[in-house]
């Protein structure tokens, strides 16, 4: 169990970063809000000490993917209407990024997994990797196929690495 300046410190360092991810996949506030909550108590109760700081930034944002993805799969959610969805919010974004981040959000999830977590979040093709437990070469190809769905999207030639 962590102790409770590791809590603070976690929360202090990575809820914005977990809040996003969790709003990218889930595209609803109150289920971001309670998927948070999870990936935190999951956190808290977790024994295993961290290698370094990456580490434990790898392990949240992997244990918030699939928080995510089990809640979206979960009986709840398919039986349930909540009133956010007939008032939908929108996430606070750059204006200047928009279009392009509505086009990311609406590839497929291993593409929009790789591309976010490459793009936004600055993570190098092996680190991503082993968050989404895929191996490095195939991330190099999930990144280029993803670029190749947004350059069709967004009808252009400037997404080049």
């Amino acid at each position: 169990m962590q102790s409770e300046a590791q809590i603070n410190h976690a929360l202090e360092e990575y809820a914005d970063m977990i809040k996003r991810v969790c709003f990218y996949h889930l595209k609803n506030q109150a289920d971001t809000e309670d998927v948070f909550q999870n990936v935190f108590l999951k956190y808290m109760l977790h024994d295993e000490v961290f290698s370094s700081r990456e580490h434990e930034k790898a392990w949240l944002l992997r244990v918030a993917i699939n928080a995510c993805r089990d809640y979206l799969r979960s009986f709840f959610r398919h039986s349930v209407v909540s009133l956010e969805v007939l008032n939908e919010m929108e996430a606070e974004e750059r204006e200047s990024h928009g279009e392009v981040l509505e086009a990311v959000l609406s590839l497929p999830v291993k593409y929009k997994d790789a591309i976010y977590l490459h793009y936004y979040e600055g993570y190098s093709a092996a680190e991503v990797g082993g968050i989404i437990g895929k191996k490095e070469n195939t991330v190099y190809s999930l990144l280029s196929r993803g670029r190749e769905m947004l350059k069709e999207r967004l009808g252009g030639d400037g997404f080049d690495e």
